[in-house]
């Protein structure tokens, strides 16, 4: 099924691609034979974490030295414009394609089947069947996965509200990610004696409508989910007014008004996988033997003045053990 060809390209989304796409360049010192390396970069939404991932990337691929020409494109979020995308890369003449979140990567893996492919943002990759295996990817394709610690961030529910009985769960059911994840944290839920609302959506403009319906829950916990991330603000808004605790499964969505997370920095996973793109481009290695690579170190991140607002003031043995406090 990973090497089928998909190749969906419509008059009015090549319109709508015209909109999302523009190029830049980083120069550097080493160059490939023709002066210098032309990379793609495949974006699925424009959001804090996904923003943060290909910023880190060019940091990395700046910091080696490269001469780089960009060449990226936003789907903001729409399916008929990820596959526009994979189309438009398909054809181009391309070193390297950077794909960024499960949808964005999928499509550009079964299209790009003859430039190396790295992605980010993507939490089981195997299941998503971007590789064979994390160890060894035997495709064109292998990057870095944003798998969170979805059991310990289930425990933080019960860190902070320790007689707890009830979290909501809101995640798209179109992204096999997040329907990972929520399988996890139902299982931590479980042994935690925690009873699991769920709330799927299918679009952005879903997410407030889910979050009001969660009648009686302690907190609502949001995985790495592309969609509802990007409608963080509806969640956040009922969560104030309900006072119900926000947990979720990245960091920037706690600088951006949830309560608390141990979760991963996206600007050092698409650092990490700028690091992998160095080595692709300079031929030290082939994507297929390259294995995917994971953040080590997650950061307990914490709002305390967010967590207040939600009514659930963190405890100070809880802020003293926060890798990072948001003002």
């Amino acid at each position: 099924m990973r090497r089928i060809i998909v190749s969906i390209f419509v008059g009015v989304a090549a319109l709508a691609l015209a909109s999302c796409s523009s190029s830049d360049g980083a120069k550097g010192g080493a160059a490939g034979s023709d002066g210098g390396y032309k990379v793609a970069i495949a974006q699925y939404a424009s959001f804090p974490p996904l923003d943060e991932a290909v910023a880190g990337f060019k940091d990395a691929v700046q910091q080696a030295g490269l001469d780089v020409s960009y060449d990226v494109s936003n789907a903001q979020g729409d399916q008929t414009n990820v596959n526009s995308i994979a189309s438009k890369y398909a054809s181009g003449d391309y070193d390297l394609v950077f794909a960024i979140a499960t949808p964005m990567a999928q499509s550009i893996a079964q299209n790009v089947v003859d430039v190396p492919v790295l992605f980010t943002a993507v939490t089981d990759p195997v299941t998503a069947e971007l590789v064979k295996s994390n160890e060894a990817p035997g495709y064109n394709v292998t990057g870095t996965t944003d798998m969170n610690p979805v059991a310990q961030q289930i425990d933080l529910v019960k860190q902070v509200i320790p007689d707890a009985h009830k979290i909501g769960v809101i995640y798209s059911s179109g992204e096999v990610n997040s329907q990972v994840q929520v399988k996890m944290a139902k299982a931590e839920a479980k042994k935690q004696g925690l009873e699991v609302v769920e709330k799927t959506i299918t679009n952005t403009a879903e997410v407030q409508q889910a979050a009001q319906t969660l009648t009686g829950v302690d907190a609502i916990y949001i995985p790495t989910d592309n969609t509802v991330i990007a409608a963080l603000d509806s969640v956040l808004q009922v969560a104030e007014e309900k006072g119900i605790l926000t947990v979720t499964g990245d960091t920037s969505s706690v600088e951006n008004g949830a309560a608390l997370t141990l979760g991963l920095d996206y600007r050092e996973l698409g650092h990490q996988t700028g690091e992998m793109a160095v080595k692709i481009l300079k031929g030290e290695v082939q994507p297929k033997t390259m294995p995917v690579e994971s953040q080590k170190k997650p950061q307990l991140v914490v709002n305390p003045e967010a967590a207040k607002k939600q009514g659930h003031p963190l405890s100070d043995e809880l802020l003293a053990k926060a890798d990072k406090t948001i003002k």
